[in-house]
């Protein structure tokens, strides 16, 4: 038998990188304070140890410039090297939309396929108290990019598997992961539960563009990701004592997304409530729930529901935060009213 251990998500993707690594020497990697020996490995030590093995000629540490980091990426997978480039917070993302928007997501389509961008960005998402530039979710912003391919992994087992897949594909990547996720402070955010999964010790993938039903149920979809998707777990389990099943959906990559899964089960379930950390206006729930009446309006028996982020900067308070943010009496709310 397969020997399986329980990782974090931040241990199962130090694993993917270093595996792939190994894979491939065109894999190198590329951010701010990641190549320290003997250091942190990075404002959440997803690296450490890598430099020791690997070297600094393929673990370089940049200057504090996320347009570098963005731009010598473009660059190097133009040029047939698989960069996997590092943003500190995804906040720091906008510094690089030109590099991002306009050249990884187009340099395929506009040279008829003929130059491929085989590149990865990771960056952390979510709001721990850090405020307003340290803690938004901007996968909206990249979802709406043809050309990009977006994923948000929240268990180590996709984690490790999805990052392995990105790094092989021939297109630009983002990977965007909760900070609570990575290791025990995101047992305390979302709600008690274990956030370790059990990773096989063999090498395996896992798909980009497929969602994960991580509970099965018949009369609600919730569909929800990172922090959000625990609570959405949380709030199924209170719904299930007075008769509610929830089916629960881990989109997994929000772009291309897996429409066959999620609005499969909105068929069978007739109601859809999507949660995310992302602000309500603009959301990427706001794309599910129009595709759902567009494609599923027959079917539907209540109200599309969102649950998301209040409209606000993410305060900096933790009494502030909690407001702000979606909490598991938002989402057992929202879904009472989907099935009233």
């Amino acid at each position: 038998m397969a020997a399986v251990r329980r990782l974090t998500i931040g241990e199962a993707l130090r694993e993917a990188i270093a595996e792939e690594m190994r894979r491939d020497p065109e894999v190198f990697l590329l951010g701010e304070d990641i190549g320290v020996e003997g250091g942190f490995g990075g404002a959440f030590g997803v690296y450490l140890g890598l430099v020791e093995e690997f070297g600094h000629e393929r673990i370089i540490d940049t200057p504090i410039s996320e347009k570098v980091i963005a731009g010598a990426a473009v660059g190097a997978a133009v040029l047939g090297m698989r960069p996997v480039a590092d943003v500190q917070y995804a906040d720091f993302l906008f510094e690089c939309m030109d590099e991002l928007v306009n050249q990884a997501a187009k340099l395929r389509y506009m040279s008829g396929g003929k130059i491929r961008v085989p590149m990865v960005m990771r960056a952390p998402v979510g709001a721990t108290t850090r405020g307003a530039q340290h803690g938004q979710c901007p996968e909206s912003y990249f979802v709406h990019v043809p050309g990009l391919k977006v994923v948000a992994p929240s268990d180590a087992y996709h984690a490790k598997g999805i990052l392995k897949s990105a790094i092989r594909d021939d297109n630009p990547v983002l990977v965007f992961e909760h900070k609570l996720l990575y290791g025990s402070k995101g047992r305390e955010a979302a709600g008690g539960l274990d956030l370790t999964a059990e990773v096989p010790a063999e090498e395996y993938l896992v798909p980009i563009g497929k969602a994960v039903i991580k509970r099965p149920g018949a009369d609600v979809t919730l569909v929800a990701t990172h922090v959000s998707l625990y609570r959405s777990l949380a709030a199924a389990d209170l719904l299930a004592r007075d008769g509610i099943e929830c089916e629960v959906i881990d989109p997994l990559t929000l772009l291309p997304l897996d429409g066959d899964t999620i609005f499969g089960s909105v068929r069978r379930t007739g109601r859809l409530v999507v949660v995310h950390e992302d602000s309500l206006t603009g959301g990427w729930g706001a794309e599910i729930a129009a595709r759902a009446a567009d494609e599923c309006l027959s079917y539907l028996d209540g109200p599309v529901k969102r649950v998301a982020s209040k409209d606000a900067p993410a305060p900096a308070a933790p009494v502030l935060e909690q407001a702000v943010l979606p909490q598991v009496a938002d989402i057992v709310a929202a879904v009472r009213e989907a099935v009233a």
